[in-house]
């Protein structure tokens, strides 16, 4: 591969982690080495039920919503993001990976579970070939600087404006 660049997808619509998972699929088929992890998620979703053809980080699982949390769950979350951010990174480099899939890491971010500058700092200093994709809402203007892909998703229908909630195998 050539040089590796930085994606985000994000906005106000659904579809943000299956542009990721899409992406990660292509390059899977392809021959390429990935790791996907996800933050603030449970990964009680649909893309995760069966046996994927490259590694999912899954650290500890969030089950609980970030304002739900005490000081201290809050704390260990930030510990293990931190921690799993850091390590994937260092993975990258010694096992030669050709793409990170950081899925909703910039939730991740707007909560303070992870810190913007460790983010910056591991895009910054990435193996060379590596790619890099983000998702979530929001992206600082200093993300959106050190991308080199940034894709908006936005609604411009849904179906939980008529009261549908979400549906297992739609959106979940």
């Amino acid at each position: 591969m050539q040089n590796g660049l930085i994606h985000i997808y994000t906005g106000e619509g659904k579809g943000k982690t299956t542009a990721a998972f899409g992406l990660a699929m292509r390059m899977s088929g392809r021959g390429r080495k990935l790791v996907w992890t996800s933050f603030l998620k449970d990964f009680d979703s649909g893309e995760f039920m069966h046996a994927l053809p490259f590694p999912v980080e899954r650290g500890v699982p969030v089950t609980k919503f970030w304002f739900l949390m005490t000081d201290e769950e809050k704390e260990a979350i930030r510990t293990e993001h931190r921690a799993r951010l850091l390590g994937l990174f260092e993975r990258a480099a010694r096992e030669d990976l050709d793409a990170l899939f950081l899925d909703e890491t910039l939730g991740s971010l707007s909560v303070g579970a992870l810190c913007e500058q460790d983010v910056l700092d591991c895009l910054k200093n990435k193996p060379e070939k590596l790619e890099v994709i983000l998702t979530g809402r929001a992206p600082s203007q200093a993300l959106m600087d050190a991308a080199d892909y940034v894709s908006e998703l936005r609604p411009l229908k849904h179906p939980y404006e008529k009261g549908v909630p979400a549906r297992e195998g739609i959106e979940f």
